[in-house]
């Protein structure tokens, strides 16, 4: 009896979680179908197929959009800032736990705080700032700008993850003779493995798709991020959905290769940090 029951549970289960995946990837779905079909044929009906497969939408998106030149600003700001951010984040973080007092307290508090200001009430002092550092309309400005405002969390979860490390190995390492920064990228960076791994997909993900930031920052043409390059095709007086349509589909292509290269990695870190604790 409990076995049938367990096995009408579990269907019921594997059901819910089918009906989920068809609602998480009918707009994908949607996306890319009507990126193949004319303004017209978008405008009667989003859920018809194309009356005729079009590849006139890409090419029009390609030029439009300067997509080779928006793709190479998104990753460089990407990758720039993400690596920025588990870099600093993970030596301040082991900075702060391995020495402890109140002024290390202080510091990590006063960081922290800054977790619980949303951003659009320091968007405006912010980009003041970045205005008077000359950071506005450029690519590595808005790379420091993402290193202030992604490192608190870092650094709030690398915190926790290095009380976890056995201070017994830093100390076996300086005995063989490694100085602090070697023994902290040789034997702590490696333990850190699970949680960089998490923070840097959560980063990448957040950077390569963030629109408000890129969008207060940069004004010209040359520094735009791909999701500024499909605003372009948002006007006043309409939008060509069609165009919209394909201008999304090319602009997911690379953070869903991505995601799906980085799926073994996301479950090797939970699996490491499972057996970890």
């Amino acid at each position: 009896m409990r076995k049938t029951r367990y096995g009408v549970g579990l269907l019921i289960l594997e059901l819910l979680l089918i009906l989920s995946a068809v609602l998480m990837l009918y707009p994908f779905y949607l996306t890319f179908l009507n990126s193949f079909k004319t303004y017209l044929e978008v405008s009667q009906s989003l859920i018809a197929l194309p009356g005729s497969w079009t590849l006139d939408n890409f090419s029009k998106v390609w030029v439009s959009m300067n997509y080779p030149r928006a793709l190479l600003n998104s990753i460089i700001v990407t990758v720039c800032s993400v690596g920025g951010v588990l870099l600093v984040s993970s030596a301040a973080a082991y900075r702060l736990v391995r020495s402890p007092g109140k002024v290390s307290q202080l510091i990590f508090f006063l960081v922290l705080s800054s977790m619980v200001i949303p951003f659009q009430i320091v968007m405006i002092p912010a980009l003041k700032v970045a205005k008077d550092l000359y950071l506005i309309n450029s690519v590595y400005g808005l790379v420091i700008m993402y290193w202030g405002f992604l490192v608190p969390m870092a650094l709030f979860l690398y915190h926790g993850f290095v009380k976890t490390i056995p201070i017994e190995l830093e100390e076996a390492a300086f005995i063989d003779g490694c100085g602090p920064f070697k023994m902290f990228y040789k034997v702590v960076m490696p333990l850190l493995m699970p949680i960089t791994t998490t923070i840097a997909i959560i980063n990448v993900l957040g950077v390569f798709n963030d629109f408000m930031l890129p969008l207060v920052m940069i004004s010209s043409d040359k520094f735009r991020t791909l999701p500024l390059a499909v605003s372009i095709f948002f006007g006043d007086y309409g939008n060509e959905w069609n165009s919209i349509m394909a201008a999304l589909t090319i602009s997911m292509f690379p953070i869903i290769v991505f995601f799906l290269f980085m799926q073994r990695f996301i479950i090797q870190g939970l699996v490491a940090g499972a057996v970890k604790g």
